[in-house]
C-alpha cells in the first residue's frame, strides 16, 4: 500500500519526490560527520539495489542511468544529511561517463528549479556500446583504462566509506520500518474489513429485533384487548394455587380463615353461572374442583372443631379460653360448615351442648361443695323479736347464761357494704375452703350466683355469636337451657338450703336485693335466657322473707298476750330492779334496728313489693306490745313517759333512713312521740 503511494509520485523524467518527513515509525539515526567534509559514495555499492526502488527492473537496458533513481526515502536522506558534499562528483555522472553518455547540463536543471543533488535522467545514448561479445562484468575491466584516460579518477577516503555505511544502515532501518508499517496497515485493513462485516451483521440483527419488537407490541396490544374482555370473567372463576394449598395443607390460623372466605367469595359467582350457563366448558371444568376443595375445607373444619370440644373435657381446663381463642376467633369456619353441611353442624352443636353441660355442672358442683365449707352465723327460731335473750339457747340443766352471740341478728351494720361496694369477683373455691371467719348467708349466695351469672352471660353471648348463623333466637335459648339447666337447678338448691331454716330477715332481704342486681346486670348484658332462674330465686326468697316477718309478729303477739297474766315476766322486761323504769326496753332497740335495716334495704323499693305491708304488720304488733306493756304502770304520767321514750328511741335509730318507706315510718313514730310527749 505504501509502495503504491510512492510509485504514484515518481515521474518518468527521473525527478525525485519532494522532500518531506519520514513515515516510518522507526527512530531516526543521527548523522555524525567524522571529518571536515563529506565522503564520496563507496565504489562497488549501487544504491539502486535497495528494495525501495520503485522503478520496475523491466526497464530498457539502453537507458540504464534512467533507473538510477533514488528511492522514495532519498528525500529523508537529503533532509537528514543536508545534501551531497560539493567536492565529490555525482556517482550518476561517473556512471554516465563510463557508459559514454553526454554530460549533464546543470544550468538547465537549475533553470527548471530542480536541485543539483537530485538524480537526473540522462539523455538518450546516441550510439550503442560495443561489448565485443563480452559480458558487462568482463567488459568493465577492459574499459577501465580507457575511462581512466578520458575522465579524472576519483579517490575515496576512509571517512567517505564510513559515512556511506551509516547512510546504508539508515536506509535499511527505514526499509524495515516501512515493512513493519505495511504489516500493521494490513492488520488494520483486515480488522476494518471484519468490523465492516460485523457491523453489517449487527445492522441485520437490529433490523430483525425491530421486526420482532413490532410483532411483540402487536401481540401485547391484542393480549391487552383480550385481557380487558376476558379478565373479569376469568377472575371470577379462578382460585389461586396459594389458596388451594392453604386450605388443603395449611394450619388453622388467620391465613386459613382468609382462604375459606376467598373460596366462599369465588364459589358464589361460579355456582350462579353454572345454573345460568351450564354449557360453558370452563365452568364445567372448574365446578368439580370447587366442590372438592369445599369438601376438603369442611373435613378440616370438622376435625378442628371436634378437637377443641374434646379439649374442654381435659382436667383443669378453662373453657372460656378455648371459646375465645379457638371458637370465637374463627367463628366464620363454623358458619361455612353450617352453610354447606347443616346436618353435620347440628351434630357438632349437639356434641358441644353435651360437653358444656357436663363442664358447668361438674365445676359448679365442686364450687358449691367448697362454699358449704364456709362457716355461717346460725339464726334460728330463737333469733326473733319476742324471745328473751336470757332464754335463748341456754343450758337445760344449769342456771348460767349462754355465752354471748358473736353476731347481731337485728342490726344491718357493715352488711350493707355488700350492695354499696360490691366486689367484681366471686369468692374462689380455694379461699372458701381455707376461710376461717364466719359469714352471713348472703356471702355464699352472692358468690355462687355471681359466678353463675358471669358464666351464663358469657355462654349465652358465645352461643349467639358462634351459632347464630345456623340458629335463631328460640333455638339458641333452647340450646342455652340444655346446657345450663342442671347448673341452674344446682343454684336453686343452694338458695333453698341457705334460706329454708334461717330466721335472718336482713340476710334474706339482702339476697333479694342481690338477686335484683343480678337481674339488672343480665338486662344490661342482654341475656334474657337467665330470667327464669332469677324469677325462680325470687320465688324462694320473698316467701321466706314473709315467713320470717310472720315469726317476728307471732313472737310479739305471744309476748304481749303473756303480759297480763305474767306480771313478773313483764316487769323483767322493764327493769332489772323491783322499781318500775320508763327507759326503753331492749325489745324496742332490737325492733328499731331491724326496721332500720329493712327500710335501708328498701330505700328504692317499688310499690309492688310486699315489704311495706309486712313491715306495717310488724309495726302494729310492736305498738300493741308497747301499749299492753305500758299498762303495767300505775301512774299515767309514767305510762306516757315510758311510751314516749320507746318511740323516741325508734325515731333516733330511724333518723338516717332514706327512701319513701323510711320517711313514712319516721313520720309515724315522730307523731306517736309528740302525742305522748306532753
Amino acid at each position: 500500500m505504501w509502495l503504491d503511494r510512492f510509485s504514484a509520485q515518481s515521474t518518468p523524467s527521473g525527478t525525485p519526490p519532494p522532500r518531506g518527513q519520514s513515515y516510518s515509525p522507526a527512530p531516526r539515526r543521527p548523522y555524525q560527520a567524522s571529518g571536515p567534509g563529506p565522503l564520496p559514495p563507496r565504489p562497488g555499492l549501487n544504491p539502486r539495489s535497495s528494495s525501495l526502488s520503485l522503478i520496475s527492473p523491466a526497464s530498457s537496458s539502453t537507458s540504464l542511468p534512467s533507473t538510477a533513481r533514488l528511492p522514495n526515502g532519498s528525500g529523508l536522506r537529503r533532509h537528514g544529511m543536508g545534501g551531497a558534499p560539493p567536492n565529490i562528483p555525482d556517482p550518476l555522472q561517473v556512471l554516465e561517463t563510463i557508459l559514454g553518455g553526454p554530460p549533464r547540463k546543470p544550468s538547465a536543471r537549475k533553470s527548471e528549479g530542480i536541485s543539483e543533488d537530485a538524480p537526473e535522467r540522462p539523455e538518450e545514448v546516441v550510439e550503442d556500446v560495443d561489448f565485443g561479445g563480452l559480458s558487462l562484468q568482463e567488459f568493465a575491466p577492459a574499459a577501465i583504462p580507457e575511462i581512466r584516460q578520458t575522465s579524472p579518477v576519483h579517490t575515496y577516503s576512509a571517512q567517505s566509506v564510513e559515512e556511506y555505511d551509516k547512510e546504508k544502515d539508515r536506509f535499511e532501518d527505514l526499509h524495515k520500518s516501512i515493512l513493519a508499517c505495511d504489516e500493521v496497515l494490513k492488520s488494520v485493513e483486515t480488522y476494518l474489513t471484519n468490523f465492516q462485516s460485523d457491523l453489517g451483521a449487527v445492522s441485520a440483527e437490529i433490523e430483525s429485533l425491530q421486526n420482532r419488537s413490532i410483532a411483540l407490541n402487536t401481540k401485547l396490544e391484542n393480549r391487552k384487548v383480550v385481557e380487558k374482555l376476558l379478565g373479569p370473567a376469568v377472575e371470577d372463576i379462578s382460585i389461586s394455587p396459594a389458596v388451594v394449598k392453604k386450605i388443603a395443607e395449611g394450619p388453622m390460623d388467620e391465613g386459613f380463615l382468609k382462604a375459606i372466605l376467598e373460596l366462599e367469595k369465588r364459589s358464589k359467582p361460579i355456582n350462579t353461572k353454572v345454573k345460568e350457563q351450564p354449557d360453558v366448558k370452563a365452568l364445567g371444568d372448574i365446578k368439580p374442583l370447587i366442590d372438592d376443595l369445599t369438601n376438603k375445607a369442611i373435613e378440616r373444619i370438622r376435625d378442628y372443631v371436634v378437637a377443641q370440644i374434646k379439649a374442654i373435657r381435659s382436667p383443669s381446663i378453662n373453657a372460656q379460653i378455648i371459646q375465645q381463642q379457638a371458637f370465637l376467633k374463627y367463628k366464620d369456619l363454623f358458619a361455612f360448615l353450617a352453610k354447606h353441611q347443616p346436618q353435620l353442624a347440628q351434630d357438632i352443636s349437639q356434641a358441644y351442648v353435651y360437653t358444656m353441660r357436663w363442664y358447668y355442672l361438674n365445676h359448679f358442683t365442686r364450687y358449691q361443695k367448697a362454699l358449704e365449707k364456709l362457716k355461717l352465723h346460725i339464726l334460728d327460731k330463737y333469733d326473733v323479736l319476742g324471745v328473751d335473750d336470757s332464754a335463748k339457747r341456754g343450758p337445760l340443766l344449769s342456771n348460767t347464761r349462754a355465752p354471748p352471740s358473736t353476731h347481731d341478728a337485728f342490726s344491718l351494720g357493715r352488711r350493707m357494704e355488700l350492695l354499696k361496694n360490691p366486689s367484681p369477683n366471686a369468692l374462689t373455691a380455694y379461699l372458701a375452703e381455707e376461710e376461717s371467719r364466719s359469714h352471713y348467708l348472703e356471702v355464699p349466695f352472692r358468690s355462687f350466683n355471681l359466678a353463675l351469672i358471669d358464666n351464663a352471660s358469657f355462654e349465652y353471648t358465645f352461643l349467639t355469636t358462634y351459632f347464630s348463623p345456623s340458629q335463631n333466637y328460640h333455638a339458641i335459648s333452647r340450646t342455652f337451657s340444655s346446657i345450663f339447666e342442671p347448673t341452674l337447678s344446682l343454684g336453686k338448691t343452694l338458695t333453698k338450703q341457705l334460706t329454708e331454716s334461717t330466721t335472718d330477715t336482713l340476710g334474706i332481704l339482702l339476697c333479694v336485693r342481690l338477686n335484683q342486681h343480678f337481674a339488672f346486670e343480665l338486662q344490661r348484658r342482654k341475656v334474657p335466657a337467665v330470667e327464669g332462674y332469677i324469677n325462680a330465686t325470687n320465688m324462694l326468697l320473698w316467701p321466706r322473707f314473709q315467713q320470717i316477718l310472720d315469726l317476728h309478729c307471732e313472737s310479739l303477739r305471744k309476748a304481749a298476750s303473756s303480759l297480763p297474766t305474767r306480771s313478773s315476766a313483764g316487769t323483767s322486761l322493764l327493769s332489772s330492779s323491783s322499781t318500775q323504769s320508763t327507759t326503753p326496753t331492749p325489745l324496742t332497740q332490737k325492733f328499731a334496728h331491724l326496721v332500720q335495716g329493712i327500710l335501708s334495704l328498701s330505700s328504692e323499693a317499688g310499690d309492688d313489693e310486699p315489704v311495706s305491708n309486712s313491715v306495717g304488720r310488724l309495726r302494729s304488733e310492736f305498738e300493741a306490745y308497747l301499749t299492753r306493756l305500758s299498762k303495767g304502770f300505775v301512774d299515767q304520767r309514767k305510762r306516757e313517759r315510758f311510751l314516749c321514750n320507746n318511740y323516741s328511741l325508734v325515731c333516733t335509730i330511724l333518723a338516717d333512713t332514706e327512701g319513701r318507706l323510711g320517711g313514712e315510718f319516721r313520720g309515724h313514730f315522730e307523731a306517736l312521740k309528740e302525742a305522748f310527749d306532753k
